[in-house]
């Protein structure tokens, strides 16, 4: 019997992310990039809201391409908010052309954004052992000095909270609970 977080359990969209994405290790710099506007995008939402809209973002954004994103004009914005199938938020927006331009600055230093964001934890996923979900928390130690740096860095709409479930979502930390088939 496969057994799952309970959260994934909400709607089949939510449990192929939960299957397939959460909790496993990427090292590709586009799908951490996508993964970090997903994150931010959810502040003060739900995130089965912004999985829903996922294939429209992927379609407003130029499938994530952080090369094209950084250099995203006013009229592309202006275009963005326009956009019904994405959250029309302008300082969402905004951080997203900026952290786009922040992962091209990263490459030069770190060959790689993957590289840095890894570089926290030493290129070791860190695992939890939660009996449930409720014991995840918001955020914790790292997520912090993570999130401080990124802010010094220049990214924008990186707080501890969005950092930390950005870590769970590119495997950084997995958080499935030990009953979970998926740990």
């Amino acid at each position: 019997m496969t057994v799952r977080c309970d959260w994934a359990l909400t709607s089949p969209l939510m449990q192929d992310y939960h299957d397939n994405e959460w909790g496993k290790p990427s090292h590709n710099d586009d799908k951490l990039y996508e993964m970090l506007v997903l994150e931010s995008m959810q502040a003060g939402l739900s995130w089965s809201t912004v999985l829903e809209k996922r294939e429209n973002f992927r379609k407003a954004f130029d499938q994530f391409d952080y090369t094209k994103v950084a250099y995203y004009d006013e009229a592309k914005i202006d275009e963005l908010l326009a956009d019904p199938g994405i959250i029309r938020n302008r300082l969402k927006i905004h951080a997203a052309i900026k952290n786009a331009q922040m992962v091209l600055s990263i490459q030069k230093d770190y060959d790689s954004f993957a590289s840095y964001i890894w570089s926290f934890i030493e290129n070791q996923p860190l695992v939890n052992y939660w009996e449930s979900s409720s014991e995840i928390p918001a955020s914790t130690d790292l997520s912090k000095q993570v999130s401080k740096d990124l802010k010094k860095q220049g990214f924008k709409f990186v707080g501890p909270t969005i950092i930390y479930s950005f870590m769970q979502a590119i495997g950084m930390i997995n958080d499935h609970v030990v009953s979970c088939s998926f740990k």
